[in-house]
């Protein structure tokens, strides 16, 4: 079995080895970082399946090469971070991470985030295709790319490609917001709701909805969400 290739982006040396060590123990094959410039360079030779990324780094905005990285690289995103506030947790699962860890933290709850979120993609795999059909459009969820009636590709997140995978597998059913955080993961609470409103606003923008009246992925007030189209999965 191919080792999954957790990449760790942090500035502080000792940072670096022991997450190392501990994921490297734990069987994942691992490439450190100490700045966002080398790192970047790195993933023109392929992403890796994890990106464990700090916030505080010396060269460049972390928060922007989070954006980034959900938008380009299809990689799980992890945020390592000192910065405990609630609105910087908001803001970076906003942006497109998927987990968002804060220092101090002890390795091995690192390398069971790390397990879960590879474990919850690799069932989604298994569920389904990878490409699903519907009302015109075609989400590739290899490629975390959506087409439109028209043709045209626009790229989705790991995060929000999460969010409409599990909206396609359950066409015309009430998902929950307590459903969704469990399939998605996370700690329950005002971020997690943030992030969703977020992931979901964006969602429907790249589908050309009207906000104030989206025909596919429908808001039922007080219980949650319902996607109306039919799906065909490939």
């Amino acid at each position: 079995m191919t080792q999954a290739h957790v990449a760790i982006l942090d500035d502080e040396p000792q940072i670096r080895h022991m997450l190392s060590e501990a994921l490297t123990e734990a069987g994942f094959r691992t490439t450190t970082y100490a700045r966002a410039t080398e790192f970047e360079a790195a993933l023109a030779s392929g992403a890796p399946d994890v990106c464990l990324v700090d916030l505080g780094l010396p060269d460049k905005d972390g928060l922007a090469l989070v954006h980034r990285l959900a938008l380009e690289s299809g990689a799980a995103i992890i945020i390592i971070s000192g910065r405990a506030q609630v609105q910087d947790r908001i803001t970076g699962l906003e942006l497109g991470a998927d987990d968002y860890i804060i220092k101090p933290f002890d390795p091995t709850e690192v390398v069971a985030r790390v397990r879960a979120r590879l474990r919850r993609d690799r069932d989604d795999n298994q569920g389904t295709g990878n490409t699903a059909h519907f009302e015109g459009w075609t989400a590739q969820f290899d490629r975390y790319v959506l087409t439109g009636p028209d043709g045209e590709e626009r790229a989705i997140s790991h995060a929000e490609g999460e969010v409409l995978r599990l909206f396609l597998e359950r066409p015309r059913r009430l998902i929950s917001r307590a459903q969704m955080q469990e399939e998605l993961g996370g700690a329950a609470g005002e971020s997690f709701d943030r992030a969703m409103d977020v992931r979901i606003s964006r969602l429907r923008t790249k589908l050309n909805e009207d906000p104030k009246n989206p025909r596919l992925i429908k808001t039922i007030y007080g219980a949650g969400y319902i996607f109306l189209g039919e799906v065909r999965w490939s």
